[in-house]
Formats: C-alpha cells, sequence, structure tokens
C-alpha cells in the first residue's frame, strides 16, 4: 500500500501553442482528448491513481483553467486545485506547492508531473515512481531521466557519472544539468550513454525542497513564507499581492542545478512522450499504408506522411506529403511536419496583430 503521506502534485498551466488551432488558452492541450475520450491531464490522474488517490493530488494551474479542471477532475478536491496568479516559471510555483502542502502534511513526500506527457508503459512507469518516492523520502531532490533515442536539440540533458543501469531502479547522484545542446553537442551526448533526457518529473520531501529554495532563491521563498495558511480568508488576496515578485525562473536553473542533493533515477522504457507537436503526435497514431493519419473524412492520392483533422467536411490529399492539416471554426493550420515545433509562434504573431480571439 503507498504510504499516505505521499502526494502527487499535476502541473497543468501550460497553453499547448504547439497544438494551435485546436488548443486555446480557455482549452489547451492537456485538456484535449488526443486518445480517445479522456484529457491528457485526466490520463495522467488515471495513470497516477493506483500509488497517489485524488485525495492526495494537487492540481497547479491558472484562475482561466481552475473551472474546466474542477470540471474534469470531480474526484480531486477543490481547494486542492491550485491557480497562480500570474506565471513565474516553475521555481515560484513548485515552492508555492511545496509550502502549502507542507503545512497540510509537515512529512509530505511530492511528486511533480507535467499533465500533457503520454506514458506508454503505465505499469514500468508506476514501479519507477515507487523507486522515485523511496529515493526522495532519504533527503534528495530527485529528478527522472529518459533515455535519448535521438539527438534531441529542444530538451534539456542530465548527466551522470557514468551510464545508468535503468533495470535496477537505483538512485545515481546527478553530476550536472545540461542546457538545450546544438546538435553536434547532442550527437555526442546520446553516444556517450551517461546522458538523459530531463523530464520534467521530480519527487522531493516538501520541507526539504522549501528548504532548498530558501537557500538557493531566498528572495522568492521569503516572499513566500509570509504568506498566510492556506485556509485563511484572505490568503488568495494576499498570493496575488506579492506573487508578481517572485522570480520568473526554473526550478532546473534557481535550484537543481546548485543544490548538492540532487539524485536521478534512468527511467528505461517506459513509452515517455512529452507530445510537443503535432509531429509527435501524428508517430503515435494510427496511419494507413502510406503514412498518411486520417483523423476525419479524407482521400489521399499520390500523397504521403500527412496528418489530417477536419470535421465537418471532405479533405483531398493530391500529390502533397508531410502536411499537418488542423481546421476548426475560425482558423485553418497548413503546416510542413518538419516546421511542426514553429506553429507555437502562429498564436505568438496573432497576440501583436490584436487578434486575441484567436488564441
Amino acid at each position: 500500500m503507498a504510504k499516505q503521506n505521499r502526494h502527487a502534485l499535476i502541473l497543468a498551466g501550460g497553453s499547448g501553442t504547439r497544438f494551435w488551432p485546436r488548443s486555446r488558452r480557455s482549452r489547451p492541450k492537456q485538456l484535449l482528448p488526443f486518445f480517445g475520450d479522456r484529457s491528457l491531464l485526466q490520463e495522467t490522474l488515471e495513470r497516477l491513481r493506483p500509488e497517489i488517490p485524488p485525495e492526495r493530488t494537487w492540481i497547479l494551474t491558472s484562475d482561466a483553467l481552475r473551472e474546466e479542471i474542477r470540471t474534469q477532475l470531480p474526484e480531486v478536491p477543490e481547494l486542492q486545485v491550485l491557480a497562480e496568479p500570474e506565471q513565474r516559471n516553475t521555481a515560484p510555483c513548485l515552492g508555492l506547492a511545496a509550502q502549502i502542502v507542507q503545512r497540510q502534511d509537515p512529512d509530505a513526500v511530492l511528486g511533480v508531473f507535467p499533465s500533457d506527457h503520454l506514458i506508454g508503459r503505465p505499469a514500468r512507469f508506476r514501479r519507477l515512481l515507487r523507486a522515485a518516492f523511496r529515493a526522495a523520502e532519504s533527503g534528495g531532490l530527485v529528478v527522472l531521466g529518459i533515455e535519448p533515442r535521438w539527438p534531441e536539440t529542444g530538451y534539456g540533458y542530465i548527466e551522470f557519472p557514468d551510464k545508468p543501469r535503468t533495470e535496477s531502479f537505483e538512485p545515481a547522484r546527478v553530476k550536472r544539468f545540461r542546457e538545450k545542446p546544438d546538435l553536434k553537442t547532442a550527437r555526442r551526448f546520446v553516444a556517450a550513454g551517461r546522458f538523459y533526457w530531463n523530464s520534467g518529473m521530480f519527487f522531493w520531501r516538501a520541507g526539504v525542497f522549501v528548504s532548498a529554495l530558501r537557500r538557493h532563491l531566498p528572495r522568492t521563498a521569503a516572499l513566500l513564507a509570509a504568506l498566510p495558511e492556506f485556509s485563511d480568508p484572505g490568503f488568495n488576496a494576499r498570493l496575488k499581492e506579492v506573487y508578481r515578485r517572485a522570480e520568473n525562473i526554473s526550478v532546473d536553473y534557481a535550484v537543481l542545478e546548485k543544490a548538492d542533493n540532487v539524485i536521478g533515477l534512468a527511467a528505461g522504457d517506459i513509452g515517455w512522450n512529452d507530445l510537443g507537436s503535432w509531429n509527435a503526435l501524428c508517430e503515435l497514431l494510427p496511419a494507413d499504408r502510406d503514412g498518411n493519419v486520417l483523423r476525419t473524412d479524407s482521400v489521399a492520392l499520390s500523397s504521403a506522411g500527412n496528418y489530417v483533422d477536419a470535421p465537418g467536411k471532405l479533405v483531398a490529399l493530391v500529390g502533397v506529403d508531410n502536411l499537418v492539416i488542423v481546421d476548426t471554426p475560425d482558423a485553418l493550420l497548413i503546416a510542413g511536419r518538419a516546421s511542426a515545433q514553429q506553429v507555437g509562434q502562429a498564436p505568438k504573431l496573432l497576440e501583436k496583430r490584436g487578434r486575441t480571439a484567436l488564441i
């Protein structure tokens, strides 16, 4: 049986701009169903449920998404759907969550999980999760590393002293964190065998992380420490007042790159995918013999490798390859699959032009 002091924190405040136009501010990527009837957020909760029940699960999001998340996750207590007053990156928000949870449960051990990842082997993932919680209980700041399958330049890496043993579920010291590399460096990382993708999944005692924030990001830690109790009627007003003064910095830069108690677990094959673009989604869905993923009524002639999602109309592909076509009532996306990472630039351009209704 899972220990009663283990809690889950699901991060669900992202905007998912690389899945525009299907993903919007009011209903971003993590709230959409890509693989059946459940959203990515709902899938995350279900994946954790055998180890961490909903009553010990916390959701960190924005004011704009809180009500939709409460609707999608009725099992999670309403007060445990926390909203940042504004986005200040991961160091302040994880400090806020750790402080709130620690005040509720002084012995709390917290696992941090993005809401928009896919885990294809959930049983193995839960074995890894148990090992990570055990490592965190000993006082470490634990990060899960994903064995790289190609020389990715869009992820940060963690470096182990030696090539880790993925089958042992044994923690190892993290030598250092590495920035997103150029292609030449990424190839060298993969060849070395001791560099793993930083998954963005973390585990720590809530009190240990609060102490680490106090040491490495003292100004933000002091702002959070001055907040009233979470149950205080004035908590939200005070949070809104002080949170904008917190540093806008990631937990990697602010804490993990400086701390001396960071340890890593090499995940092995858990079927991990961060669903970072339409192209990544294409690779996970059934395709026809020419590699076309046709999610709505379509015909393809002399066309290969395309993705089509255009409800309510027939789409005819003739002599085109490797396109992403996504149609919504007010916007149409046509992009090359090789350029799928750049789709997130479209909402930024629309915002500059004042077309906020489209984002």
